[in-house]
């Protein structure tokens, strides 16, 4: 039987014969597949908001962000719009994570097969620590704990699942190409097991032989542990020894939780 969770969503629609174009302008992936993960980003890569780019038709696209960013995104794409003949207004929908075989935007941020669906009458039988923790045991960064504008793509993980390195320009590209091509970024997303004790707080330090070496950004109840994501620094070995508060933790790299690559269902 498959297990299923409310999935909070903003939606904004961008439609007409300048959507690819304009769209391709202005986000970090290709947008001419019919779905994928994307982000906005500044002239500087930093991150405004990520997004799921799902293309309904030739000329009509749906961006799937977080809930507290659709005005953001709908802001910030009306204020570049400038010439380009798109209409970008906000759309009301539903939508639900499913854990199992389903139709569906294929999602592996919960670490076992999952899709996202829109629209559909579901029950859930997951509450959002559920969806939470298995976030966290994932290592999928969030808007809000592991993303915001403090941290460059690459340090997340995401160039490797919301970036193109072979399409058009857009804001961001030149600084984002540069990290590529440097090849390395000095912290990257781990994923704790803590010993025991209290859930650290978001942004608590992470100290190694004395040094503070990084910081928490989401912590949860697993069973009797807690687990946790966290930026720490590039030469600090996997699996070593960190202390957090009063608590030791042991760390281990968060794996790419892969790309959009399936078909939203829309009733």
């Amino acid at each position: 039987m498959n297990s299923v969770a409310l999935r909070p969503r903003s939606y904004v629609a961008v439609r007409g014969p300048d959507a690819e174009d304009f769209l391709q302008r202005m986000v970090s992936n290709d947008v001419s597949q019919e779905v994928c993960e994307a982000l906005l980003l500044t002239p500087k890569a930093r991150v405004i908001a990520p997004l799921v780019v799902w293309r309904r038709g030739e000329e009509d696209f749906l961006l799937l962000t977080e809930p507290e960013l659709g005005n953001v995104v709908l802001r910030h794409l009306l204020r570049m719009r400038l010439r380009a003949q798109v209409d970008i207004e906000p759309e009301e929908h539903t939508s639900h994570v499913v854990l199992g075989g389903a139709d569906g935007i294929r999602t592996l941020d919960y670490g076992a097969e999952a899709v996202e669906v829109l629209d559909e009458p579901l029950a859930p039988t997951l509450d959002e620590q559920d969806l939470e923790r298995l976030r966290v045991l994932a290592g999928t960064p969030r808007w809000g704990r592991e993303i915001d504008d403090r941290i460059l793509p690459a340090e997340a993980g995401l160039d490797e699942r919301a970036i193109s390195f072979t399409k058009g320009c857009y804001p961001g590209q030149e600084p984002v190409a540069r990290q590529r091509h440097r090849g390395r970024v000095n912290r990257t997303l781990r994923v704790l097991a803590l010993s025991n004790g209290e859930l650290p707080g978001y942004d608590a330090e992470l100290s190694y032989e004395g040094k503070t070496v990084g910081r928490v950004t989401s912590a949860v109840h697993d069973g009797d542990r807690i687990v946790a994501l966290a930026y720490v620094r590039r030469e600090v070995p996997d699996e070593a020894v960190l202390e957090v508060d009063s608590s030791s933790a042991t760390a281990r790299r968060a794996t790419d939780s892969g790309k959009t690559v399936a078909t939203p269902r829309v009733l």
